[in-house]
């Protein structure tokens, strides 16, 4: 699917993959691009910038009234982006731990399922077109310290398997994102190295470009899962050591 001329609807588009994509977008050619922002004023001036190109929308995933009016607004869509997400660290036991879960669970998994249903039949009525959605490897394998993150990861894995079946027959693709650690505000907290949200971007549209269904878009990502194809077991424990070997040397 060439990108170039395409109409694009990016959610979480203020800051770290998201805003990524948007520029990454905008250089490969799109006609059009839709930033889904819960707060407008956060892409206010990328929006002045690039006036015929750029679009804020009002988008809050686990808002109904705002899909709706997201679909009458971006009713042009052929690219679909899922990139909004939550994440919270800490052990399962901690007081706020249900809270947090609940509220991953309501972004990361529901939200993101919530834009595919309404956004299907806009893409089946513009010709056909791709739904990605931002999961993570850790939707593969479970971190320590961020466990529902990790639960609402391997939920929107399933339903990227499952849309990717369902719509293929409307001409719709579906496509996986799985980032390891990403230099991003939400992995502030990771004392590891981090690869560029652009590198997301980049290899996401590269992927688009040449058909491929689920993309590893930088080092750490693309070793973890050709470990876990091997063996998952084995795999998770070297996740552990590692990053038990991390706190100890901190």
């Amino acid at each position: 699917m060439d990108v170039k001329d395409q109409v694009v609807l990016v959610t979480g588009a203020n800051r770290g993959i998201g805003k990524a994509y948007v520029e990454e977008f905008l250089k490969a050619g799109a006609r059009k691009v839709y930033m889904g922002v819960r707060n407008l004023d956060t892409v206010r001036d990328m929006a002045e910038a690039h006036p015929d190109k750029l679009i804020p929308l009002e988008l809050d995933i686990t808002n109904p009234e705002h899909i709706r009016e997201a679909v009458e607004k971006a009713s042009d869509t052929t690219i679909l982006i899922n990139n909004a997400g939550v994440l919270f660290m800490g052990s399962l036991f901690e007081e706020n731990q249900l809270i947090n879960a609940r509220t991953e669970m309501e972004v990361n998994y529901f939200g993101t399922l919530a834009m595919i249903q309404a956004f299907a039949p806009v893409l089946k009525k513009n010709g056909g077109g791709l739904i990605a959605a931002v999961s993570s490897v850790a939707g593969f394998l479970m971190f320590p310290g961020i466990a529902s993150y990790s639960a609402s990861k391997t939920a929107i894995r399933f339903i990227i398997q499952a849309a990717r079946q369902e719509l293929a027959a409307d001409g719709i693709k579906v496509m996986g994102v799985y980032p390891g650690p990403i230099d991003t505000d939400m992995a502030k907290d990771f004392d590891m190295e981090k690869a560029s949200p652009c590198d997301v971007a980049k290899e996401t549209i590269a992927a688009i470009e040449s058909g491929v269904d689920d993309v590893f878009p930088d080092p750490f990502a693309k070793e973890l899962y050709a470990a876990y194809k091997v063996s998952p077991q084995k795999a998770e424990e070297n996740i552990w050591a590692s990053l038990l070997s991390m706190e100890e040397a901190a």
